[in-house]
């Protein structure tokens, strides 16, 4: 793999050494134990989700740093037109013009956070709730300004995010299909707790999206749960059956009842043919398929789950909705 994070550290170890007839070489060996070479190609496949990890991060406080510069020069501009100073149009533009939280809006935020506020009533903390939603509130609107100033002034960001390589592999899916603008690709699976928690912030991608989103679920079982590899396996023998998403939604629903008497069970509940499913599962059918988006999944640097790949563009974690829109949001506009 090779991204712009790493090319300070791929320049240096990739130096060209001169050989004793004066011709310049490429020395991919990184190491030697004895007559053991270690090379540059397999310290990166064993680190690659590590380098992927360093490579987002990079990219994020890249975006940060530049989105900040480009603000503050957008903000300049804009002053100096209006012959004011830029803190003057932040108060003008931004503070002046972020409306008072509602009576609604406090109580929705109060009881949202109502588990963790230790008994505190909403008198108590109403005042933080006010500044935390005027706060939202602000930044919406900045963030507003700063596209209608981009579009007077014809600011162009050019800084690209990293993106991995994943295919579809013609795995269960559902949206917008091959035409959406934005493929999620998912790695998961079905015995891990933070994979059914993810699946909360996918049903609101999903419903905040719609048709511009393509989802594609691929199985990752991690071999320390000993339960997600059979269902994985069933879930592809009831998609065979046209039926994994329901399948799939059952398996979350009853995570801590994985048997095998119960996955046959879910397939009776949804009306599957139980000779073909019971047929399949014990000759797990789908085994090389879930081998190979194991391989797949390790290949772009999986070693977790859930894992997501937007448009190539890699997302780690149980992550809420923000976290997702964020992305999309930037690959439809991309898009356009």
């Amino acid at each position: 793999m090779r991204g712009t994070m790493m090319a300070g550290s791929l320049l240096l170890a990739g130096m060209l050494v001169t050989s004793a007839a004066g011709r310049a070489i490429a020395d991919d060996t990184l190491a030697t134990v004895g007559a053991k070479t270690f090379t540059r190609a397999e310290i990166e496949a064993r680190i690659k989700p590590k380098l992927i990890e360093i490579e987002s991060e990079r990219y994020e406080a890249m975006r940060d740093g530049l989105d900040e510069a480009v603000a503050e020069e957008l903000f300049s501009l804009e002053a100096k037109e209006r012959k004011i100073s830029p803190e003057q149009l932040e108060k003008d533009e931004i503070d002046a013009k972020v409306p008072a939280p509602t009576d609604a809006e406090i109580q929705k935020v109060y009881d949202e956070n109502k588990d963790e506020l230790q008994g505190q009533t909403l008198d108590q903390v109403k005042p933080q709730v006010v500044e935390y939603i005027k706060g939202e509130k602000a930044q919406v609107r900045r963030t507003a300004f700063i596209d209608e100033l981009k579009k007077k002034y014809k600011a162009t960001i050019k800084l690209r995010p990293p993106t991995v390589e994943v295919a579809t592999a013609g795995r269960p899916e559902r949206g917008g299909g091959a035409k959406a603008p934005v493929t999620i690709i998912m790695f998961s699976d079905y015995q891990c707790p933070f994979c059914k928690r993810a699946e909360d912030s996918v049903a609101k991608v999903m419903e905040t999206y719609g048709d511009k989103v393509r989802l594609v679920f691929r199985d990752y079982p991690l071999p320390f749960h000993p339960q997600a590899r059979p269902a994985a396996e069933a879930a592809n023998c009831a998609n065979a059956q046209g039926k994994f998403w329901e399948y799939h939604k059952k398996l979350f629903e009853n995570q801590s009842a994985l048997s095998e008497d119960n996955l046959k069970t879910y397939a009776k509940d949804l009306g599957l043919d139980e000779v073909k499913f019971n047929e399949c599962f014990s000759k797990k059918t789908f085994a090389a398929a879930i081998d190979k988006d194991i391989a797949d999944g390790a290949s772009a640097g999986v070693n977790g789950t859930p894992a997501f790949f937007i448009n190539g563009r890699f997302l780690n974690g149980a992550v809420p909705l923000d976290e997702f829109k964020k992305i999309i949001d930037e690959e439809l506009v991309s898009k356009r």
